[in-house]
Protein backbone atom coordinates (compact mmCIF):
# COMPACT_ATOMS: atom_id res chain seq x y z
CA UNK A 1 0.00 0.00 0.00
CA UNK A 2 1.51 3.49 -0.91
CA UNK A 3 2.00 6.09 1.35
CA UNK A 4 0.07 9.51 0.38
CA UNK A 5 3.12 12.13 1.36
CA UNK A 6 1.56 15.86 2.11
CA UNK A 7 3.70 18.69 1.57
CA UNK A 8 3.45 21.53 4.29
CA UNK A 9 2.63 24.24 2.32
CA UNK A 10 4.11 26.81 4.43
CA UNK A 11 7.20 25.56 4.79
CA UNK A 12 7.37 24.90 1.09
CA UNK A 13 6.43 28.92 -0.08
CA UNK A 14 9.06 29.41 2.77
CA UNK A 15 11.50 27.33 1.08
CA UNK A 16 10.63 28.57 -2.77
CA UNK A 17 11.10 32.31 -1.67
CA UNK A 18 14.63 31.31 -0.16
CA UNK A 19 15.71 30.00 -3.23
CA UNK A 20 14.49 33.27 -5.74
CA UNK A 21 15.91 35.18 -3.13
CA UNK A 22 19.58 33.18 -3.64
CA UNK A 23 19.13 34.24 -7.54
CA UNK A 24 19.51 37.22 -7.24
CA UNK A 25 22.18 37.57 -4.56
CA UNK A 26 23.84 35.25 -7.50
CA UNK A 27 24.83 38.46 -8.99
CA UNK A 28 26.84 39.35 -6.72
CA UNK A 29 28.82 35.69 -6.09
CA UNK A 30 32.43 37.37 -5.78
CA UNK A 31 31.04 38.89 -2.95
CA UNK A 32 29.39 36.48 -1.52
CA UNK A 33 33.03 34.12 -1.94
CA UNK A 34 34.73 36.92 -0.44
CA UNK A 35 32.02 37.00 2.54
CA UNK A 36 32.46 33.44 2.88
CA UNK A 37 36.56 33.35 3.62
CA UNK A 38 36.66 36.56 5.69
CA UNK A 39 33.91 34.71 8.00
CA UNK A 40 36.52 31.42 8.02
CA UNK A 41 39.45 33.95 8.52
CA UNK A 42 37.77 35.58 11.38
CA UNK A 43 36.32 32.36 12.97
CA UNK A 44 39.02 30.39 12.95
CA UNK A 45 41.70 32.72 14.30
CA UNK A 46 38.66 33.62 17.35
CA UNK A 47 38.61 29.80 17.97
CA UNK A 48 42.54 29.50 17.94
CA UNK A 49 42.31 32.16 21.11
CA UNK A 50 41.16 29.37 23.51
CA UNK A 51 43.77 27.01 22.86
CA UNK A 52 46.46 29.63 23.55
CA UNK A 53 44.29 30.71 26.78
CA UNK A 54 45.02 27.31 27.51
CA UNK A 55 48.72 26.90 27.09
CA UNK A 56 48.77 30.10 29.29
CA UNK A 57 46.81 28.42 32.10
CA UNK A 58 48.69 25.53 31.98
CA UNK A 59 51.66 27.59 32.31
CA UNK A 60 50.98 27.85 36.56
CA UNK A 61 52.58 24.77 37.43
CA UNK A 62 52.21 25.09 40.91
CA UNK A 63 52.21 27.77 43.39
CA UNK A 64 55.42 29.88 42.75
CA UNK A 65 55.80 28.12 39.85
CA UNK A 66 54.81 30.14 36.92
CA UNK A 67 56.32 30.45 33.26
CA UNK A 68 55.75 33.79 32.93
CA UNK A 69 58.04 34.30 29.87
CA UNK A 70 56.17 31.87 28.00
CA UNK A 71 52.45 32.94 29.50
CA UNK A 72 53.66 36.32 27.86
CA UNK A 73 54.11 34.81 24.83
CA UNK A 74 50.94 33.16 24.49
CA UNK A 75 49.10 36.03 25.63
CA UNK A 76 50.83 38.69 23.13
CA UNK A 77 49.81 36.00 20.46
CA UNK A 78 45.75 36.19 21.63
CA UNK A 79 46.10 39.94 20.93
CA UNK A 80 47.61 39.66 17.86
CA UNK A 81 44.59 36.85 16.69
CA UNK A 82 41.85 39.82 18.23
CA UNK A 83 43.07 42.03 15.91
CA UNK A 84 43.16 40.41 12.90
CA UNK A 85 39.56 38.72 13.79
CA UNK A 86 38.34 42.32 14.30
CA UNK A 87 39.38 43.35 11.00
CA UNK A 88 38.30 40.24 9.00
CA UNK A 89 34.54 40.99 11.04
CA UNK A 90 34.84 44.44 10.14
CA UNK A 91 35.05 43.73 6.44
CA UNK A 92 32.71 40.87 6.00
CA UNK A 93 30.19 43.37 7.85
CA UNK A 94 31.09 46.32 5.01
CA UNK A 95 30.78 43.40 2.11
CA UNK A 96 28.05 41.95 3.88
CA UNK A 97 25.99 45.79 3.95
CA UNK A 98 26.96 46.30 0.34
CA UNK A 99 25.16 42.90 -1.10
CA UNK A 100 22.37 43.16 0.62
CA UNK A 101 21.44 46.41 -0.28
CA UNK A 102 22.52 46.00 -3.80
CA UNK A 103 20.30 42.83 -3.61
CA UNK A 104 17.64 45.03 -2.48
CA UNK A 105 17.90 47.72 -5.36
CA UNK A 106 18.08 45.16 -7.73
CA UNK A 107 14.76 43.35 -6.64
CA UNK A 108 13.09 47.45 -5.82
CA UNK A 109 14.17 48.27 -9.31
CA UNK A 110 12.89 45.13 -10.89
CA UNK A 111 9.86 45.99 -9.12
CA UNK A 112 9.43 48.87 -10.43
CA UNK A 113 10.17 47.97 -14.09
CA UNK A 114 7.78 45.04 -13.62
CA UNK A 115 4.99 47.28 -12.74
CA UNK A 116 5.30 49.43 -16.01
CA UNK A 117 4.62 46.61 -17.96
CA UNK A 118 1.86 45.10 -15.59
CA UNK A 119 -1.98 44.91 -17.45
CA UNK A 120 -4.02 47.89 -15.89
CA UNK A 121 -6.02 45.39 -14.90
CA UNK A 122 -3.94 43.81 -12.01
CA UNK A 123 -3.04 47.80 -11.08
CA UNK A 124 -6.94 48.59 -11.00
CA UNK A 125 -7.50 45.63 -8.86
CA UNK A 126 -4.80 45.90 -6.36
CA UNK A 127 -4.86 49.05 -4.04
CA UNK A 128 -2.05 51.42 -4.51
CA UNK A 129 -1.25 51.22 -0.68
CA UNK A 130 -0.65 48.49 -0.65
CA UNK A 131 1.40 48.20 -4.02
CA UNK A 132 3.42 50.86 -2.29
CA UNK A 133 4.04 48.44 0.87
CA UNK A 134 5.33 45.65 -1.26
CA UNK A 135 8.13 47.51 -2.65
CA UNK A 136 8.96 50.05 0.22
CA UNK A 137 8.32 48.46 3.63
CA UNK A 138 8.34 45.27 2.19
CA UNK A 139 11.78 45.07 0.97
CA UNK A 140 13.09 47.14 4.05
CA UNK A 141 12.34 44.08 6.37
CA UNK A 142 13.75 41.76 3.48
CA UNK A 143 17.20 43.17 3.58
CA UNK A 144 17.24 44.00 7.20
CA UNK A 145 16.22 39.87 7.59
CA UNK A 146 19.18 39.32 4.75
CA UNK A 147 21.97 41.57 6.71
CA UNK A 148 21.15 39.37 10.09
CA UNK A 149 21.53 36.52 8.03
CA UNK A 150 24.74 37.01 6.05
CA UNK A 151 26.47 38.36 9.33
CA UNK A 152 25.07 35.24 11.44
CA UNK A 153 24.58 32.42 9.05
CA UNK A 154 28.08 32.93 7.65
CA UNK A 155 30.17 33.02 11.06
CA UNK A 156 27.89 30.35 12.55
CA UNK A 157 28.73 27.35 9.70
CA UNK A 158 32.11 28.02 9.76
CA UNK A 159 32.10 28.74 14.20
CA UNK A 160 30.10 24.93 14.27
CA UNK A 161 32.87 23.61 12.12
CA UNK A 162 35.77 25.07 13.87
CA UNK A 163 34.69 24.15 17.37
CA UNK A 164 34.64 20.69 16.43
CA UNK A 165 37.78 19.94 14.94
CA UNK A 166 38.99 21.79 17.78
CA UNK A 167 37.42 20.03 20.28
CA UNK A 168 38.25 16.85 18.72
CA UNK A 169 42.16 17.92 19.37
CA UNK A 170 41.36 18.08 22.90
CA UNK A 171 39.42 15.12 23.80
CA UNK A 172 37.45 12.69 21.62
CA UNK A 173 34.07 11.28 23.87
CA UNK A 174 33.49 14.35 25.54
CA UNK A 175 33.38 15.70 21.52
CA UNK A 176 30.78 13.27 20.64
CA UNK A 177 28.80 13.80 23.84
CA UNK A 178 28.23 17.22 22.46
CA UNK A 179 27.50 16.09 18.36
CA UNK A 180 25.20 13.88 20.10
CA UNK A 181 23.42 16.20 21.99
CA UNK A 182 22.56 19.33 19.06
CA UNK A 183 20.08 17.78 17.17
CA UNK A 184 17.79 18.06 20.50
CA UNK A 185 18.75 22.21 19.56
CA UNK A 186 18.21 22.10 16.04
CA UNK A 187 14.60 19.95 16.92
CA UNK A 188 13.27 22.75 19.03
CA UNK A 189 14.44 25.59 16.69
CA UNK A 190 12.86 23.81 13.91
CA UNK A 191 9.45 22.94 15.46
CA UNK A 192 9.13 26.60 16.73
CA UNK A 193 10.17 28.16 13.25
CA UNK A 194 8.30 26.17 10.85
CA UNK A 195 4.82 26.98 12.45
CA UNK A 196 6.00 31.11 12.77
CA UNK A 197 5.92 31.71 8.01
CA UNK A 198 2.10 31.62 7.86
CA UNK A 199 2.38 33.79 11.16
CA UNK A 200 4.37 36.38 9.46
CA UNK A 201 3.12 36.31 6.17
CA UNK A 202 -0.59 37.40 7.66
CA UNK A 203 1.67 40.51 9.13
CA UNK A 204 2.75 41.04 5.59
CA UNK A 205 -0.76 41.11 4.08
CA UNK A 206 -2.11 42.96 7.16
CA UNK A 207 0.56 45.18 6.91
CA UNK A 208 -0.23 46.34 2.95
CA UNK A 209 -3.75 47.01 3.76
CA UNK A 210 -2.78 49.12 6.47
CA UNK A 211 -1.20 51.10 4.25
CA UNK A 212 -3.39 50.87 1.63
CA UNK A 213 -5.92 52.62 3.98
CA UNK A 214 -3.53 55.54 4.97
CA UNK A 215 -2.83 56.24 1.39
CA UNK A 216 -6.38 56.13 0.61
CA UNK A 217 -7.81 58.48 3.85
CA UNK A 218 -4.94 60.98 3.34
CA UNK A 219 -5.22 61.25 -0.11
CA UNK A 220 -8.93 61.93 -0.01
CA UNK A 221 -8.67 63.84 3.75
CA UNK A 222 -11.17 67.07 1.60
CA UNK A 223 -13.90 64.41 0.76
CA UNK A 224 -13.37 62.24 4.73
CA UNK A 225 -14.02 65.64 6.37
CA UNK A 226 -16.90 67.22 3.39
CA UNK A 227 -18.87 64.20 4.21
CA UNK A 228 -18.12 63.50 7.97
CA UNK A 229 -16.31 60.21 7.30
CA UNK A 230 -14.17 60.93 9.83
CA UNK A 231 -15.25 58.57 12.69
CA UNK A 232 -15.94 55.56 10.31
CA UNK A 233 -12.60 56.33 8.78
CA UNK A 234 -11.21 56.17 12.28
CA UNK A 235 -13.10 52.75 13.09
CA UNK A 236 -11.41 51.37 9.80
CA UNK A 237 -7.94 52.20 10.48
CA UNK A 238 -8.70 50.70 14.20
CA UNK A 239 -10.21 46.94 12.75
CA UNK A 240 -7.08 46.84 10.74
CA UNK A 241 -4.73 48.52 13.20
CA UNK A 242 -6.13 45.74 15.82
CA UNK A 243 -5.23 43.00 12.83
CA UNK A 244 -2.15 44.17 12.40
CA UNK A 245 -1.22 44.02 15.93
CA UNK A 246 -2.92 40.43 16.77
CA UNK A 247 -0.81 39.33 13.54
CA UNK A 248 2.07 40.67 15.24
CA UNK A 249 1.89 39.71 18.34
CA UNK A 250 1.60 36.18 17.91
CA UNK A 251 4.09 36.03 15.10
CA UNK A 252 7.30 37.75 17.37
CA UNK A 253 5.43 35.87 20.49
CA UNK A 254 5.96 32.20 18.76
CA UNK A 255 8.82 32.60 16.67
CA UNK A 256 10.93 34.43 20.40
CA UNK A 257 10.49 31.04 22.07
CA UNK A 258 13.05 29.41 19.48
CA UNK A 259 15.79 31.64 21.33
CA UNK A 260 15.29 30.76 24.94
CA UNK A 261 14.45 26.98 24.29
CA UNK A 262 17.70 26.74 22.30
CA UNK A 263 19.49 28.30 25.02
CA UNK A 264 18.35 26.06 27.57
CA UNK A 265 19.16 22.90 25.62
CA UNK A 266 22.88 24.32 24.97
CA UNK A 267 23.29 25.66 28.95
CA UNK A 268 22.28 22.02 29.19
CA UNK A 269 25.02 20.76 27.10
CA UNK A 270 27.56 22.97 28.60
CA UNK A 271 26.90 21.59 32.05
CA UNK A 272 27.28 18.02 31.07
CA UNK A 273 30.71 19.11 29.39
CA UNK A 274 31.67 20.69 32.89
CA UNK A 275 30.93 17.75 34.49
CA UNK A 276 32.05 15.13 32.52
CA UNK A 277 35.89 16.85 32.57
CA UNK A 278 36.15 17.44 35.94
CA UNK A 279 35.96 13.08 35.85
CA UNK A 280 38.34 12.87 33.77
CA UNK A 281 40.87 15.46 34.82
CA UNK A 282 42.35 13.47 38.23
CA UNK A 283 42.81 10.70 35.31
CA UNK A 284 45.39 12.63 33.63
CA UNK A 285 43.60 12.73 30.42
CA UNK A 286 42.68 16.04 30.21
CA UNK A 287 44.49 19.32 31.88
CA UNK A 288 42.78 21.96 33.89
CA UNK A 289 43.65 24.19 30.80
CA UNK A 290 42.03 21.64 28.73
CA UNK A 291 38.93 21.79 30.51
CA UNK A 292 38.60 25.53 29.67
CA UNK A 293 39.63 25.01 26.28
CA UNK A 294 37.00 22.56 26.08
CA UNK A 295 34.42 24.82 28.12
CA UNK A 296 35.10 27.79 25.84
CA UNK A 297 34.65 25.68 22.46
CA UNK A 298 31.46 24.39 23.82
CA UNK A 299 29.86 27.67 24.93
CA UNK A 300 31.18 28.81 21.04
CA UNK A 301 30.21 26.02 19.69
CA UNK A 302 26.77 26.72 20.99
CA UNK A 303 26.68 30.20 20.32
CA UNK A 304 25.93 30.07 16.17
CA UNK A 305 22.78 28.32 17.23
CA UNK A 306 21.39 30.47 19.88
CA UNK A 307 22.78 33.21 17.40
CA UNK A 308 20.76 31.91 14.73
CA UNK A 309 17.39 31.00 16.22
CA UNK A 310 17.55 34.36 17.46
CA UNK A 311 17.70 35.22 13.48
CA UNK A 312 15.14 33.04 13.05
CA UNK A 313 12.05 35.59 13.43
CA UNK A 314 13.76 38.50 11.19
CA UNK A 315 14.50 35.31 8.44
CA UNK A 316 10.79 34.42 8.37
CA UNK A 317 9.94 38.08 8.29
CA UNK A 318 11.80 38.24 5.68
CA UNK A 319 11.03 35.23 3.93
CA UNK A 320 7.07 36.82 4.25
CA UNK A 321 7.59 40.17 2.98
CA UNK A 322 9.67 38.45 0.21
CA UNK A 323 7.22 36.48 -0.71
CA UNK A 324 4.67 39.21 -0.84
CA UNK A 325 7.12 41.13 -3.46
CA UNK A 326 7.68 38.05 -5.88
CA UNK A 327 3.76 37.45 -6.34
CA UNK A 328 4.47 41.25 -7.64
CA UNK A 329 7.48 40.52 -9.59
CA UNK A 330 5.84 37.03 -10.63
CA UNK A 331 2.38 38.94 -11.76
CA UNK A 332 1.78 38.11 -15.85
CA UNK A 333 2.72 40.93 -17.58
CA UNK A 334 1.31 42.40 -20.67
CA UNK A 335 0.67 40.57 -23.93
CA UNK A 336 4.19 40.86 -25.52
CA UNK A 337 4.78 43.18 -27.69
CA UNK A 338 4.80 43.63 -31.37
CA UNK A 339 7.74 44.49 -33.54
CA UNK A 340 6.26 46.80 -36.36
CA UNK A 341 5.57 50.38 -35.81
CA UNK A 342 3.17 53.17 -36.67
CA UNK A 343 4.48 55.49 -38.67
CA UNK A 344 2.92 58.37 -40.82
CA UNK A 345 -0.07 58.32 -39.61
CA UNK A 346 -3.31 59.22 -41.70
CA UNK A 347 -5.84 58.52 -38.47
CA UNK A 348 -8.08 55.70 -40.35
CA UNK A 349 -9.66 53.65 -37.58
CA UNK A 350 -11.36 50.59 -37.92
CA UNK A 351 -13.23 48.60 -35.22
CA UNK A 352 -14.75 45.64 -36.25
CA UNK A 353 -17.07 42.84 -34.07
CA UNK A 354 -15.39 44.39 -30.76
CA UNK A 355 -16.19 42.33 -27.83
CA UNK A 356 -15.04 43.11 -23.90
CA UNK A 357 -15.85 42.80 -20.56
CA UNK A 358 -13.76 43.62 -17.26
CA UNK A 359 -15.62 40.51 -15.64
CA UNK A 360 -16.76 37.54 -17.44
CA UNK A 361 -19.59 37.51 -15.95
CA UNK A 362 -20.71 41.05 -16.21
CA UNK A 363 -20.83 41.55 -20.50
CA UNK A 364 -20.23 45.09 -21.16
CA UNK A 365 -19.08 45.93 -25.16
CA UNK A 366 -21.03 43.96 -27.63
CA UNK A 367 -20.68 43.65 -31.66
CA UNK A 368 -19.30 46.91 -31.20
CA UNK A 369 -18.50 47.97 -35.87
CA UNK A 370 -17.47 51.60 -36.45
CA UNK A 371 -15.04 52.89 -39.30
CA UNK A 372 -13.83 56.50 -38.99
CA UNK A 373 -12.33 57.84 -41.81
CA UNK A 374 -8.96 60.30 -41.53
CA UNK A 375 -9.86 63.67 -39.87
CA UNK A 376 -13.70 62.72 -39.09
CA UNK A 377 -14.43 64.22 -35.50
CA UNK A 378 -16.21 61.33 -33.26
CA UNK A 379 -18.31 62.03 -30.56
CA UNK A 380 -19.22 59.46 -27.91
CA UNK A 381 -22.48 60.08 -25.77
CA UNK A 382 -24.53 58.30 -23.56
CA UNK A 383 -25.48 57.88 -19.35
CA UNK A 384 -23.21 56.87 -17.05
CA UNK A 385 -21.46 53.48 -17.52
CA UNK A 386 -22.43 53.04 -21.59
CA UNK A 387 -18.87 52.02 -21.85
CA UNK A 388 -17.71 55.59 -23.08
CA UNK A 389 -13.91 55.32 -21.08
CA UNK A 390 -13.87 51.69 -21.84
CA UNK A 391 -14.21 52.48 -25.58
CA UNK A 392 -11.12 54.60 -25.51
CA UNK A 393 -9.09 52.02 -23.02
CA UNK A 394 -9.16 50.06 -26.04
CA UNK A 395 -8.45 52.06 -28.91
CA UNK A 396 -5.11 53.30 -26.60
CA UNK A 397 -4.71 49.66 -26.64
CA UNK A 398 -4.84 49.65 -22.30
CA UNK A 399 -6.96 46.63 -22.09
CA UNK A 400 -6.63 43.73 -25.22
CA UNK A 401 -10.58 43.23 -26.67
CA UNK A 402 -11.66 39.89 -26.17
CA UNK A 403 -13.09 39.28 -29.36
CA UNK A 404 -12.75 41.21 -32.96
CA UNK A 405 -9.69 43.54 -33.90
CA UNK A 406 -9.26 47.39 -33.37
CA UNK A 407 -6.91 49.10 -36.71
CA UNK A 408 -5.21 51.95 -37.51
CA UNK A 409 -4.34 52.55 -40.97
CA UNK A 410 -5.17 49.36 -41.77
CA UNK A 411 -2.94 47.89 -39.28
CA UNK A 412 -4.04 45.48 -36.30
CA UNK A 413 -3.23 47.15 -32.94
CA UNK A 414 -2.36 43.99 -31.64
CA UNK A 415 0.79 44.28 -34.92
CA UNK A 416 2.26 47.42 -33.87
CA UNK A 417 3.97 48.55 -30.70
CA UNK A 418 2.05 49.89 -28.00
CA UNK A 419 4.58 53.02 -27.93
CA UNK A 420 4.45 54.06 -31.34
CA UNK A 421 0.36 53.48 -30.93
CA UNK A 422 0.05 55.84 -27.96
CA UNK A 423 2.58 58.27 -29.44
CA UNK A 424 0.14 58.35 -32.15
CA UNK A 425 -2.53 60.13 -29.40
CA UNK A 426 -2.81 63.35 -27.64
CA UNK A 427 -4.81 62.33 -24.90
CA UNK A 428 -6.66 64.48 -22.10
CA UNK A 429 -8.53 62.87 -19.29
CA UNK A 430 -10.96 64.00 -17.13
CA UNK A 431 -8.74 62.61 -14.45
CA UNK A 432 -5.25 64.66 -14.60
CA UNK A 433 -2.09 63.83 -13.67
CA UNK A 434 0.60 66.31 -12.28
CA UNK A 435 4.21 65.26 -11.59
CA UNK A 436 6.51 66.46 -8.87
CA UNK A 437 8.37 69.12 -11.32
CA UNK A 438 8.95 72.05 -12.94
CA UNK A 439 5.53 73.85 -15.43
CA UNK A 440 8.31 73.02 -17.82
CA UNK A 441 8.73 69.54 -17.42
CA UNK A 442 5.11 68.65 -16.90
CA UNK A 443 4.04 70.55 -20.32
CA UNK A 444 7.12 68.87 -22.21
CA UNK A 445 6.56 65.53 -21.26
CA UNK A 446 5.67 64.40 -24.78
CA UNK A 447 7.86 66.19 -26.30
CA UNK A 448 10.83 67.11 -23.99
CA UNK A 449 13.52 68.88 -26.78
CA UNK A 450 10.36 71.53 -27.09
CA UNK A 451 11.51 75.24 -26.34
CA UNK A 452 10.41 77.80 -24.03
CA UNK A 453 9.02 79.83 -27.22
CA UNK A 454 7.25 76.60 -27.94
CA UNK A 455 5.99 75.92 -24.60
CA UNK A 456 4.52 79.49 -24.49
CA UNK A 457 2.82 79.18 -27.81
CA UNK A 458 0.91 76.39 -26.71
CA UNK A 459 0.14 77.63 -23.14
CA UNK A 460 -1.20 80.86 -25.02
CA UNK A 461 -3.39 78.67 -27.50
CA UNK A 462 -5.03 76.80 -24.10
CA UNK A 463 -5.07 80.10 -22.28
CA UNK A 464 -3.09 78.27 -19.61
CA UNK A 465 -0.57 81.02 -19.67
CA UNK A 466 -2.82 83.74 -18.10
CA UNK A 467 -2.35 81.84 -14.35
CA UNK A 468 1.70 80.34 -15.60
CA UNK A 469 3.18 83.67 -15.76
CA UNK A 470 1.45 84.56 -12.30
CA UNK A 471 3.34 81.78 -10.68
CA UNK A 472 6.67 82.77 -8.81
CA UNK A 473 9.37 81.01 -11.03
CA UNK A 474 7.06 81.64 -14.30
CA UNK A 475 8.09 78.28 -16.35
CA UNK A 476 10.59 77.12 -13.65
CA UNK A 477 7.96 77.06 -10.77
CA UNK A 478 7.96 73.55 -8.82
CA UNK A 479 5.06 71.90 -9.07
CA UNK A 480 3.31 68.86 -6.95
CA UNK A 481 -0.20 67.22 -6.94
CA UNK A 482 -1.92 69.99 -4.40
CA UNK A 483 -0.46 72.94 -6.12
CA UNK A 484 -2.36 74.04 -8.26
CA UNK A 485 -6.35 73.83 -8.99
CA UNK A 486 -8.33 71.31 -10.39
CA UNK A 487 -9.15 73.37 -13.45
CA UNK A 488 -5.36 74.53 -14.11
CA UNK A 489 -4.03 71.21 -13.90
CA UNK A 490 -6.50 70.30 -16.71
CA UNK A 491 -5.30 73.68 -18.73
CA UNK A 492 -1.90 72.23 -18.54
CA UNK A 493 -3.14 68.67 -19.66
CA UNK A 494 -4.63 70.10 -22.56
CA UNK A 495 -1.29 71.98 -23.18
CA UNK A 496 0.96 69.17 -23.34
CA UNK A 497 -1.49 67.89 -25.96
CA UNK A 498 -1.02 71.13 -27.62
CA UNK A 499 2.52 71.10 -27.41
CA UNK A 500 2.66 67.68 -29.17
CA UNK A 501 -0.03 67.63 -31.73
CA UNK A 502 -0.29 63.89 -32.58
CA UNK A 503 -2.54 62.77 -35.66
CA UNK A 504 -5.14 61.84 -33.74
CA UNK A 505 -6.81 63.01 -30.18
CA UNK A 506 -9.00 61.48 -27.35
CA UNK A 507 -10.71 64.11 -25.74
CA UNK A 508 -12.38 62.51 -22.22
CA UNK A 509 -14.33 65.05 -20.79
CA UNK A 510 -11.72 67.66 -21.23
CA UNK A 511 -13.03 70.49 -20.02
CA UNK A 512 -15.18 68.90 -17.20
CA UNK A 513 -13.04 71.27 -14.57
CA UNK A 514 -12.99 74.48 -16.44
CA UNK A 515 -15.08 77.19 -16.24
CA UNK A 516 -17.49 78.40 -19.25
CA UNK A 517 -15.72 81.20 -20.04
CA UNK A 518 -12.83 79.77 -20.52
CA UNK A 519 -14.34 76.54 -21.67
CA UNK A 520 -15.60 78.70 -24.90
CA UNK A 521 -11.69 79.78 -25.44
CA UNK A 522 -10.78 76.45 -25.08
CA UNK A 523 -13.39 75.64 -27.70
CA UNK A 524 -11.78 77.93 -30.44
CA UNK A 525 -8.35 76.13 -29.62
CA UNK A 526 -9.63 72.71 -30.16
CA UNK A 527 -11.17 73.55 -32.87
CA UNK A 528 -7.78 74.71 -34.40
CA UNK A 529 -6.08 71.62 -32.99
CA UNK A 530 -8.44 69.00 -34.52
CA UNK A 531 -8.67 70.37 -37.95
CA UNK A 532 -6.82 67.92 -40.02
CA UNK A 533 -6.76 65.27 -37.13
CA UNK A 534 -8.83 62.42 -36.11
CA UNK A 535 -10.59 63.32 -32.86
CA UNK A 536 -12.44 61.10 -30.53
CA UNK A 537 -14.12 62.91 -28.03
CA UNK A 538 -16.55 62.36 -24.77
CA UNK A 539 -18.39 64.81 -23.58
CA UNK A 540 -21.42 65.30 -21.29
CA UNK A 541 -22.13 68.45 -21.92
CA UNK A 542 -23.67 68.06 -25.46
CA UNK A 543 -23.32 71.90 -26.59
CA UNK A 544 -20.13 70.81 -27.04
CA UNK A 545 -20.08 68.48 -29.72
CA UNK A 546 -22.97 69.97 -31.93
CA UNK A 547 -19.93 70.32 -35.08
CA UNK A 548 -19.15 66.55 -34.52
CA UNK A 549 -18.95 64.66 -38.18
CA UNK A 550 -20.19 61.88 -36.19
CA UNK A 551 -21.89 61.43 -32.61
CA UNK A 552 -22.09 57.95 -31.66
CA UNK A 553 -24.90 57.48 -29.13
CA UNK A 554 -23.87 54.62 -26.50
CA UNK A 555 -25.97 52.30 -23.92
CA UNK A 556 -25.11 49.52 -22.62
CA UNK A 557 -22.05 48.93 -24.68
CA UNK A 558 -23.84 48.78 -27.51
CA UNK A 559 -24.32 52.23 -30.48
CA UNK A 560 -28.00 52.39 -30.76
CA UNK A 561 -27.79 55.61 -32.57
CA UNK A 562 -25.23 57.22 -34.88
CA UNK A 563 -25.33 60.33 -37.08
CA UNK A 564 -24.50 64.35 -36.87
CA UNK A 565 -26.10 66.13 -34.54
CA UNK A 566 -29.16 67.51 -36.76
CA UNK A 567 -29.85 63.87 -37.93
CA UNK A 568 -30.08 62.70 -34.34
CA UNK A 569 -32.67 65.47 -33.21
CA UNK A 570 -34.63 65.04 -36.24
CA UNK A 571 -34.95 61.17 -35.53
CA UNK A 572 -36.51 62.25 -32.43
CA UNK A 573 -34.55 58.86 -30.44
CA UNK A 574 -32.28 58.48 -27.37
CA UNK A 575 -30.06 61.36 -28.06
CA UNK A 576 -33.14 63.74 -28.66
CA UNK A 577 -34.35 62.74 -25.53
CA UNK A 578 -30.94 63.34 -23.90
CA UNK A 579 -30.32 66.52 -25.38
CA UNK A 580 -33.68 68.13 -24.60
CA UNK A 581 -33.15 66.98 -21.16
CA UNK A 582 -29.67 69.42 -21.04
CA UNK A 583 -31.59 72.21 -22.62
CA UNK A 584 -35.35 72.07 -21.97
CA UNK A 585 -34.90 74.89 -19.78
CA UNK A 586 -32.72 76.75 -22.14
CA UNK A 587 -35.12 76.61 -25.46
CA UNK A 588 -38.20 77.55 -22.78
Amino acid sequence: MSRLTIKDPAKSKSSETFLKVLRFIGRYRFLLILSIILAAVSVILQLYVPILFGNAIDQVIAQHQVNFEMMWYYLSRILVMVILSSAATWLMNVINNRMTYQTVKDIRAKAIRHIQVLPLSYLDGHSTGDIISRIIADTDILSDGMLLGFTQLFSGIVTIIGTLIFMFSKNFWITLMVIVLTPVSFLVAKFISSHTFQMFRKQSDARGRQTALIEEMIGNQKVVQAFGYEEKSSERFAKVNEELQECSLKAVFYSSLTNPSTRFVNNVIYACVALVGTFIIPGGRLTVGGLSVLLSYANQYMKPFNDISSVVTELQNALACAGRIFDLLEEEPEVAEASETLKDVKGEVDIKNVCFHYDESKKLIEDFNLHVKPGMRVAIVGPTGCGKSTFINLLMRFYDVNFGSISVDGKPIRDITRHSLRSSYGMVLQETWIKNGTVRDNISIGKPEATDTEIIEAAKLTHSWEFIRRLPKGLDTMLNEDSLSQGQKQLLCITRVMLCLPPMLILDEATSSIDTRTELQIQEAFERMMEGRTSFIVAHRLSTIRNADLILVMKDGSIIEQGTHDELIAKGGFYHTLYNSQFAKVSE
